[in-house]
């Protein structure tokens, strides 16, 4: 008899990667008092940056862990970490890039893999 781990390897996946992702996003929230060092690599504004990066790393990662609109909450993580690692840290050595690189790999993966069965997504219609 085999047991499928699928659903548990999702939500650990998600909860771990999001709770991870937390760490580098809620101390981001003391910038909203003066934004104007936080770096503009998009040339939006130092606080437009500010703001889409709260919402990769603080907002997006609580939908995730929960499992709410786990995809659509995906996106802008990893979108997020595609410009760290590529244009925040694009001239910097592997190892400056390497963590961006591990979100942005997990966060494609939740965006592919779906929530799994333990999400408020996993639960709809059962």
């Amino acid at each position: 008899m085999t047991k499928n781990f699928t659903d548990l390897a999702l939500a650990i996946l998600r909860i771990g990667f999001s709770g991870m992702m937390l760490t580098h996003g809620i101390p981001k929230l003391n910038m909203l008092a003066d934004p104007s060092a936080f770096p503009d690599p998009l040339g939006v504004s130092p606080t437009i940056s500010l703001i889409l990066t709260l919402i990769a790393e603080v907002l997006a990662p609580i939908f995730v862990i929960i499992g709410f609109k786990t995809k659509l909450a995906a996106i802008p993580v990893a979108i997020t970490m595609f410009v760290a690692a590529f244009i925040i840290h694009g001239s910097d050595p592997w190892a400056k890039k390497e963590m961006a690189l591990l979100y942005l790999i997990a966060f494609v993966v939740i965006f592919l893999a779906g929530p799994g069965r333990y999400a408020i997504d996993g639960r709809k219609g059962r």
